[in-house]
């Protein structure tokens, strides 16, 4: 099926399936970005040497606190 009869579709659906078929392609973008951000935070991921640093500073206490709004 082609992007242009998914379309066509799409203008078919009842107001009910339309927040139906967001709420899927919601979950289906959610879950692709968590896979995204565990594997960048993986053991050879590329952000976990930011992270190791995060850490590295939060052990020898060089972070503080946000301030608060």
């Amino acid at each position: 099926m082609s992007l242009a009869e998914i379309k066509d579709a799409v203008e078919t659906l009842s107001p009910g399936e339309l927040a139906e078929l967001a709420s899927f392609i919601r979950e289906r973008e959610n879950a692709a970005w968590d896979r995204e951000i565990d594997a960048d935070f993986a053991e050879n991921g590329r952000l976990r040497p930011l992270l190791d640093e995060v850490r590295k500073d939060i052990r020898a206490g060089r972070l503080e606190d946000l301030p608060s709004q």
